[in-house]
């Protein structure tokens, strides 16, 4: 076996005790001899290192774990509710960050001097199991022909680190058993005395494995190692898979070491030195590389003892020292929580966008009803509603001379009563507020179905917009919904608000005749009549029907009515009546199409898009980074 060894990984010689040293280098060792050796007699375990004087910096420890708890809630609150291209990434980095935080750095950062957790990962059928199983020389873990293999993760340490692994530190999710388990949820907790206390291994299922379940769990098992021992083979090194999650690993700042196995004797060079190549284009090439050639496996199941024994002893030589064991865990700590910044400014970047495509849906809301608010007032100001029927029964008021004897009727309620009931006869213009009222409510609800159309085109268009039209075919009673027409009660309040708006109307004249005493003596007749021609005055800019074929109809009739109304209240007087109920009937109407738009803008208030999350992710940040500066995990300076 040949290893490469890694700079930052050095065997450690004397220095301060004060100072942290690196954890131990792969030292070279030659391919095995073929004929094998009489298995030398134990020697005696050296004692342990003693262990690292308190870090000055870890009274800082505190503020840290409470500005990264800070930021697990901030991260795990945060909801990515529209369906845009950024919001699954997103949720997989959520997930990725509580996970991390929850399986790893929160119970690493409680106890710095843990025993250290070597994840054993890599790809199918790369040996993994087999590599463990060999370093405790029994078969703890199965191996086997059948892939996948791993079904539930395996950690095999010392008897003396069990406590901290079955007390469900680390990885708190899983649970926790001592004998054979199949259930993914569950981390199987082996005791084995040959492992040098102060490392264990945990053999994760395969990174890509058929089963999904597997590969997220190998994916969560690797975030939460403090080293990474990549295992892949000569026919497999290569594999893109395997490489997109070193390169994570790498970007996270976690302490990774190889094996390539299986290598053929015949392309034994060939296969390191192309592995190493690849290793330093992706920016690895410090990072320790062990080489076991294809051999035969003993009736165990297990490698040759001499094979593995220079990997064997680095990982020994790991575990005994406190030093270098505090030298990889800060490693990782200090790259994953600087790793954190990134991450973090991809969720606030999902989350304007969030933010954005809300504001863009709203106001395509927005500018459909506006749109039809503007079709209603063009229609109420440019005199269109007085044609048609509506004209018909204007033309009809004003021939019979109903209108003008309205206006200069003088006799009391009584006698207005009495004349209508022997006649037969109602209170005139009854026909012509009728069809008024039919052709206002139809404008009214053409706009707002022109609007609902719209503004559902307008959401079909954005990327967000069609799947909260399909939120919105069901309600809290699983009654279908559909955005793109009206409400279905909208005739009836369009009615409704015509009706209520004449009688506001009629109620203004009344109060504008009050101090009037030609008025104030008419009956309800001159009330109405004036009513009526207010009305006309707010469907047209000149406030009646001066011209064409209703002035030859009657045109006489509507200009002395003009007069005598001119004569009760003064000329400017009925121009500001006409435009107050203009006024009074466009609010009425915004405010039916606000009720109509409002439809829209409840789904999109339902969805959840918080305008508070960016501000929230960023200064949860930024407290994470001001405690890490001041207590450097990593041994760094601030």
């Amino acid at each position: 076996m040949t290893t490469q060894g890694d700079p930052a990984l050095a065997r450690p010689t004397p220095t301060d005790p004060a100072a942290p040293a690196p954890a131990p280098a792969a030292e070279p060792a030659t391919e095995p001899a073929t004929e094998p050796e009489p298995a030398a007699e134990p020697e005696p375990e050296p004692a342990a290192e003693p262990e690292p004087e308190p870090d000055p910096a870890a009274g800082g420890l505190d503020a840290l774990v409470e500005a990264l708890t800070g930021l697990r809630d901030a991260v795990a609150a945060t909801t990515y509710a529209l369906a845009l291209p950024s919001a699954e990434p997103a949720r997989r980095i959520t997930a990725g960050i509580v996970g991390q935080l929850d399986d790893y750095l929160l119970p690493r950062l409680g106890r710095l001097d843990a025993p250290l957790l070597v994840v054993v990962g890599g790809s199918t059928g790369a040996g993994k199991s087999t590599l463990v199983n060999s370093f405790v020389r029994a078969p703890v873990s199965p191996a086997g022909v059948l892939r996948p293999t791993t079904r539930a993760p395996v950690l095999v340490c010392h008897p003396k680190d069990a406590p901290w692994f079955t007390e469900a530190h680390l990885l708190p999710g899983l649970l926790r058993t001592t004998s054979r388990a199949a259930n993914p949820d569950t981390l199987q907790v082996v005791s084995a005395p040959a492992l040098a206390p102060g490392l264990a291994f945990l053999d994760a299922p395969d990174i890509d494995s058929v089963v999904v379940a597997n590969r997220a769990l190998a994916t969560q098992l690797l975030a939460a190692a403090d080293l990474w021992l990549f295992v892949t083979t000569a026919a497999r090194y290569a594999d893109a898979v395997p490489w997109e999650l070193l390169q994570a690993a790498r970007n996270r700042g976690t302490s990774i070491a190889l094996l390539l196995d299986r290598v053929p004797p015949q392309a034994g060079d060939a296969v390191r030195d192309h592995f190493r190549d690849m290793l330093v284009a992706h920016d690895l090439g410090g990072a320790p590389l062990f080489v076991l050639p294809e051999s035969a496996l003993d009736g165990q199941g297990l490698l040759d003892e001499r094979s593995i024994a220079p990997m064997r002893d680095w990982f020994t030589d790991l575990a005994r020292s406190a030093t270098a064991r505090a030298a990889v865990v800060r490693q990782t700590v200090g790259g994953a929580i600087t790793a954190l910044e990134s991450a973090v400014d991809d969720l606030v970047e999902a989350a304007d966008d969030q933010v954005t495509a809300a504001e863009a849906l709203a106001a395509g809301v927005h500018a459909a009803y506006r749109a039809a608010e503007s079709t209603v007032e063009l229609g109420v100001r440019d005199g269109a509603l007085l044609r048609g029927e509506v004209l018909a029964r204007w033309q009809e008021l004003v021939g019979t001379g109903d209108l003008m004897r309205a206006l200069q009727a003088r006799v009391g309620r009584l006698r207005d009563r009495v004349a209508a009931a022997v006649t037969g006869r109602g209170v005139p213009g009854g026909r012509f507020q009728e069809a008024l009222e039919s052709g206002l409510v139809a404008l009214v609800r053409s706009a707002a179905a022109d609007a609902a159309e719209q503004a559902a085109t307008a959401w079909r268009l954005h990327p967000a917009g069609a799947a909260l039209l399909e939120r919105a075919r069901y309600d809290d009673g699983d009654q279908a919904v559909d955005l793109t027409a009206p409400a279905p009660d909208l005739a009836q309040r369009a009615d409704r608000l015509v009706r209520d708006w004449q009688r506001g109307v009629l109620d203004l004249v009344r109060r504008e005749a009050g101090g009037k005493r030609a008025v104030a003596r008419a009956s309800a007749y001159a009330v109405n009549g004036t009513g009526l021609l207010v009305m006309i005055g707010v469907f047209t800019a000149t406030h009646f029907i001066p011209t064409g074929v209703e002035v030859a109809v009657a045109g006489g009739t509507t200009v002395a009515a003009q007069k005598v109304l001119e004569a009760i209240f003064g000329d400017q007087a009925i121009r500001d009546l006409a435009a107050r109920c203009r006024r009074d009937l466009l609010v009425r109407v915004r405010a039916l199409l606000d009720a109509e738009a409002a439809r829209f803008l409840a789904v999109l208030d339902d969805a959840g898009v918080d305008r508070g999350t960016a501000r929230r992710l960023n200064e949860a940040a930024h407290k994470v980074e001001a405690a890490h500066r001041a207590a450097p995990v990593d041994g760094s300076t601030s």
